[in-house]
């Protein structure tokens, strides 16, 4: 049995493990005009598997398959192709950077983004009454959102801790009164799960 931890590792999965060993045969092949044509072959199964829905015929796409063609034989494969052969440094070049995630996607995501912008809006209130209602207004969506993606149960001084934490500490819900039970939320959710469970029947 062989694994694919012990496999070699792929240049390109999306393309797959065949892709990568059809391309590895026609570097081995000695004679140019096979090797060409077993890389028309290969470069037609790449559209045919990962692009069948693009048009063949569009140039930039054509010459994106040739240069990904290079970089999974890493530049070993010498044919004759209808664009330039890419260079090593030209292509680490143009290599895509690492996309930077908002801080909101990694600290308290299950409280959403949503969540932020109410936090803005109400620090920013100048009424006061009207302020302490957002806040308290807050801190039970956030409940809601935490027994939607974690436990079943959440004490409300770990919501007013992570309300403090998000808001910069410009929210400090010590002093107020108890937030939604748990078991209030949860009935309300099934409720909802067992309504649309009945729309999809009927």
């Amino acid at each position: 049995m062989e694994y694919n931890t012990n496999r070699l590792k792929l240049v390109r999965p999306e393309y797959g493990r065949n892709i990568h060993k059809m391309i590895n045969y026609a570097i081995q092949i000695k004679n140019r005009k096979k090797r060409n044509r077993c890389a028309w072959v290969i470069i037609k199964l790449m559209t045919d598997s990962i692009h069948p829905r693009l048009k063949k015929s569009i140039p930039y796409f054509q010459h994106k398959l040739w240069n990904q063609l290079f970089i999974m034989s890493n530049y070993k494969l010498d044919i004759d192709t209808p664009f330039p052969k890419p260079k090593p440094k030209k292509i680490k070049e143009l290599s895509y950077k690492k996309v930077v995630y908002p801080k909101y996607l990694n600290d308290f995501k299950y409280y959403g983004k949503i969540i932020r912008n109410m936090i803005h809006v109400a620090v920013h209130c100048k009424n006061v009454q009207k302020k302490e209602g957002l806040f308290y207004a807050i801190a039970n969506t956030m409940k809601k959102n935490y027994l939607r993606w974690n436990k079943n149960i959440v004490e409300d001084n770990i919501i007013f801790k992570d309300l403090k934490e998000i808001s910069k500490g410009k929210i400090c819900l010590i002093n107020t009164d108890p937030l939604l039970q748990c078991s209030h939320i949860l009935k309300y959710k099934r409720k909802k799960i067992l309504k649309r469970k009945k729309e999809k029947v009927i």
